[in-house]
């Protein structure tokens, strides 16, 4: 690119983002599981109640969503995320103190506002408002840090060794929420409030060789538009289908390989580290195609790559299959991840994106609660997890058909005066910092 894209404020926001999303990644997200194999262990919880505190996560933050967006728009992402910094910390000093169910339950219900309020929704929306034609390839580079924080994991298990998983807790908690606070600072603002353009301005654009993506509109839908139109829903169908298998394979690969299949934690964490590690690879891909090919064909095939990686894992017999898994499974999520909200930012526009994510993750973040549950719920009932993988499979190859079916929506009827209004997100007034 030329030099003056590394200039460019909007990649500023994308690697604060990348960093942001890291840390919740690797403390959080896929950390979560090598905590619940530490806590079966210490307390003897069963696979269900141990799956619940994951479904209490995804189930805050879609409740969370509406009120998210709203407060994002009003606020500005810096502010959200520092408060949600703030959150993360406390919920992590209690998680590293609980001794109950309810504590278990309390603390992940403290840790899910303040992941949420600092991680994916706000850095999303943070990175959308700076690209349009180079969009999918920006959120698939902000997107890799929560592929790289996943390749941690092996670290966070070394650390129980050293230190126990209380404290291990506690010190990741109270420092990733100090990172996030401090690169908060780079997320606020639109180009135009910088005296920059979108994308960097349209020579760098011409020289990325890039092309207007399908369905991109210059009219920018507000949240009960967007809701109007087939397109929102089928999308959010979609994600929904591809989160029954990426939630369950999260809340309970580490689970799984321990228990059935007679892996050492520590073995297990390097399973759940070469998943993002192929999910890096994918994004890069994603993020390629995604600005050049249709971003809906692209999800559509992605959908059977986590369908056929967890049918593998189903009967990973050899480690052989789990690296079949850990390919197919990785790489679809990986290229699918960052085109969801680039479809929706292209179909919809960037000025209510954040109530339009808002309001989708109400519907989106019942995969990632029914999928571990019923995971947990299939192998406490059946004493494998083999029948809940593969009914998540199906339901997830299924959902492939909600993206064939998506179409660009037509534009919203409205008056001049409110069509003006909607076309230029760029010219209105500095957010509130």
């Amino acid at each position: 690119m030329s030099g003056r894209t590394t200039t460019f404020r909007g990649w500023k926001v994308v690697r604060a983002g990348a960093v942001i999303q890291g840390l919740q990644s690797a403390f959080v997200m896929h950390s979560l599981g090598a905590y619940l194999v530490e806590i079966e262990r210490e307390y003897g919880w069963s696979k269900t109640a141990l799956s619940g505190a994951f479904a209490v996560n995804r189930a805050e933050t879609a409740l969370l969503g509406p009120a998210q967006g709203w407060l994002i728009d009003r606020f500005g992402p810096r502010v959200i995320t520092r408060a949600g910094a703030v959150g993360m910390a406390v919920g992590f000093v209690w998680f590293s103190q609980l001794h109950s169910l309810w504590q278990f339950y309390g603390a992940f219900l403290v840790m899910a506002v303040g992941s949420a309020f600092c991680g994916f929704l706000t850095v999303t929306v943070s990175i959308v408002r700076w690209f349009e034609r180079l969009r999918a390839r920006a959120l698939a580079f902000g997107g890799m840090g929560l592929a790289a924080g996943g390749m941690c994991v092996p670290l966070v298990v070394l650390s129980f060794s050293w230190f126990g998983w209380r404290t291990t807790a506690a010190v990741t908690g109270v420092a990733g929420a100090a990172v996030a606070w401090w690169l908060a600072k780079y997320l606020d603002g639109r180009p135009a409030d910088f005296g920059e353009e979108v994308d960097g301005g349209k020579e760098v654009v011409a020289n990325g060789r890039t092309v207007r993506a399908e369905g991109v509109s210059d009219v920018h839908f507000t949240a009960s538009e967007a809701m109007r139109t087939k397109a929102f829903w089928t999308i959010s169908f979609g994600h929904l289908s591809a989160l029954f298998v990426v939630g369950a394979v999260m809340a309970h690969l580490q689970l799984y390989l321990t228990s059935e299949r007679g892996y050492t934690l520590q073995q297990a964490s390097f399973v759940a580290a070469a998943l993002p590690l192929m999910q890096l690879g994918g994004m890069a891909v994603g993020g390629w195609l995604g600005d050049r090919v249709n971003k809906r064909l692209i999800a559509s095939i992605a959908m059977f790559g986590h369908a056929g990686g967890v049918l593998l894992l189903a009967w990973a017999v050899n480690v052989f299959i789990v690296v079949l898994f850990v390919i197919l499974h990785g790489l679809a999520w990986g290229v699918r991840g960052p085109l969801m909200q680039a479809l929706r930012a292209d179909y919809f526009g960037s000025s209510a994106f954040a109530a339009i994510m808002g309001v989708s993750s109400l519907i989106v973040m019942i995969g990632p609660i029914v999928g571990p549950l019923a995971a947990g719920w299939l192998a406490d009932t059946t004493g494998s997890y083999a029948t809940g993988f593969v009914a998540l499979a199906v339901l997830t190859a299924l959902g492939m058909l909600f993206f064939v079916i998506t179409k660009p929506p037509a534009p919203p009827l409205r008056s001049t005066v409110d069509n003006t209004a909607a076309t230029t997100p760029q010219m209105q007034p500095k957010m509130a910092r």
